[in-house]
């Protein structure tokens, strides 16, 4: 059974914008506070809900289609990337401060913008806590590794649909 490549990039956005609400929901609820590596993956999280619409809405231009799905898995695809750079480096330093995530965020402005959603108020060490039992970072790197293959699959068949 073959899906829509417009549900299942509607999917990848839902998914990835849930993880952003599940992270503030632990934030807020169960005090596991952010460093920016955390605060950084959610903005790559947002950039991919926002991509997989925008390539979602695309679909009838298949140029546009493609570029903005291409863009969802490249984000996607930085986001594992982010997720393992926290767990194996940030995690090990005493600080995240002035690291990439941390100058990113602050050059933006959005941790003042909107604090709630991209301040960091935790060192990557204090950040890095299990959840069920396994690093909150290996659970973002593994959620981005569904949107990146979701987003291929996608890209896939609605490149096989343009061909038929």
């Amino acid at each position: 059974m073959q899906r829509s490549p417009r549900k299942v990039l509607t999917a990848v956005a839902v998914l990835a914008a849930g993880a952003v609400a599940l992270a503030v929901f632990l934030q807020f609820a169960f005090g596991m506070e952010p460093c920016a590596w955390c605060t950084f993956q959610r903005l790559i999280f947002l950039a991919v809900a926002a991509a997989a619409l925008l390539a979602a809405s695309l679909y009838r231009s298949r140029p546009a289609f493609v570029a903005a799905g291409g863009l969802a898995a490249l984000l996607a695809a930085g986001g594992v990337w982010a997720a393992l750079y926290q767990q194996f480096v940030a995690s090990k330093a005493d600080s995240c401060v002035y690291t990439f995530a941390d100058r990113f965020l602050l050059r933006t402005g959005l941790d003042e913008k909107l604090p709630w959603l991209f301040e960091a108020t935790a060192s990557c060490a204090e950040a890095n806590v299990p959840l069920l039992g396994v690093s909150f970072a290996y659970w973002s790197a593994g959620l981005f590794a569904v949107l990146l293959l979701l987003t291929a699959g996608a890209l896939r068949g609605g490149s096989k649909e343009a061909i038929a």
